[in-house]
């Protein structure tokens, strides 16, 4: 399968299951509501449950989230892309069916070539790992399910993952927050961006 084919598929409002450097995502149109709906159906995932927001550049960042801090951009240059997750202050530009009334929103910004090249050509997707909900995490193609893949239009093979949790920084509040410790560890956030040294 041709990222072309991914793009394409996206487009019509299919699903495609591509790589990213922790584990498999399956991938939907963020501005699609009803992709995004059938991404949820397909994992099983409760529509309660917020989806991150992935995205090729810094300037979609900027368009999505409200109130970012100075050392943003810094972040961002040093870690992205990367097995970083960043949430912020959702903009109003954030559809509903994203954020499902959330304050906030998590962004992506996965190191895969082609993966990277697919949300570039569609602006901004969505992308839960590969898997039904409260199963384990695709770290390899081979680990996929025919329970993702059969309802994937397109899937993208690439297996040079890390195999490890992004890291979650939570810089919606007043003070910095790693909500969860991945491939990225706090002392290498400080290290890059002394302006977290509050961070909890």
């Amino acid at each position: 399968m041709t990222v072309e084919k991914a793009i394409a598929a996206l487009k019509a409002g299919e699903l495609a299951v591509l790589p990213t450097e922790t584990v498999y995502g399956i991938f939907a149109d963020a501005t699609n509501e009803a992709a995004v709906q059938k991404l949820y159906a397909v994992k099983g995932r409760p529509v309660e449950k917020a989806l991150n927001m992935n995205v090729a550049d810094y300037d979609t960042i900027l368009k999505y989230s409200v109130h970012q801090p100075a050392y943003l951009e810094k972040l961002v240059q040093t870690f992205l892309p990367g097995p970083l997750t960043i949430i912020l202050e959702a903009s109003p530009e954030v559809p509903e069916w994203i954020h499902v009334g959330k304050t906030t929103v998590g962004f992506r910004m996965p190191s895969i070539p082609a993966t990277q090249e697919v949300i570039k050509a569609l602006g901004v997707l969505v992308g839960p790992s590969a898997n039904l909900t409260g199963s384990p995490s695709p770290r390899f193609y081979d680990d996929l399910t025919s329970a993702i893949l059969d309802k994937a239009a397109v899937a993208l093979q690439d297996d040079s993952v890390y195999g490890l949790d992004t890291t979650i920084l939570d810089l919606s509040g007043e003070m910095p927050k790693i909500l969860r410790q991945g491939a990225i560890t706090s002392q290498e956030l400080l290290d890059a961006v002394p302006e977290l040294s509050e961070i909890v």
